[in-house]
């Protein structure tokens, strides 16, 4: 970790929106914006470069939401195996760019851009190599990991990220960041009509 570190964005966007229903989640809006247009922002404002996201091969519709914002769409085949596919992918694709990666998801459309730069900034200060947002004491996303975990990261399994890998980091930590989006995400429906109101 040193202060002129390279990190990198991973929206993870490959999802299958099981719990959503019939259309995909992402493509809702909020305050008029696809969802995940919104949360490919939070990387794309903020102090992170490349970003890239990481979508299902069958997605034009995801990638059409991206168009604009110079990041780079990077397809996993093996999206309907779960997070952890994802994940993967996008450790391959930041190890050949970056000392470290943020990951996002395109499901948290209210998390700010400001965030991510608080968690470049704590890693950079070397206030560990595993760094949460968090919230009012609660860890949420999204998360930071020095490529001293990528190799862990390309071998996580289970459909949940990242987390054994932050919990396992002996220097891990959250970063307190006042702001409530990186605890709301959208798995439904009625997930969706809270954010909105």
């Amino acid at each position: 970790m040193t202060a002129d570190a390279t990190v990198a964005g991973v929206l993870l966007a490959a999802g299958d929106s099981e719990r959503f229903g019939e259309r995909d989640k992402l493509l809702a809006t909020v305050d008029g914006e696809p969802l995940v247009r919104r949360a490919a922002r939070t990387l794309t404002d903020a102090e992170v470069d490349p970003v890239a996201a990481v979508v299902r091969p069958d997605a034009s519709d995801v990638r059409d939401a991206l168009a604009g914002l110079g990041l780079t769409a990077v397809e996993n085949p093996n999206a309907a195996a779960g997070q952890e596919t994802s994940v993967r992918r996008g450790v391959a694709w930041a190890r050949e760019r970056a000392d470290a990666v943020v990951f996002a998801l395109g499901d948290m459309p209210r998390v700010d851009p400001g965030t991510v730069d608080r968690l470049v900034a704590a890693y950079r200060e070397g206030r560990g190599s595993a760094l949460a947002a968090g919230y009012d004491g609660r860890r949420g996303n999204p998360v930071l990991f020095d490529g001293r975990h990528f190799d862990a990261l390309a071998a996580v399994a289970g459909d949940t990220g990242g987390r054994a890998v932050f919990e396992r980091a002996a220097d891990s930590a959250v970063v307190e960041t006042g702001d409530p989006g990186v605890r709301a995400d959208v798995d439904t429906p009625a997930d969706l009509d809270r954010l909105r109101d």
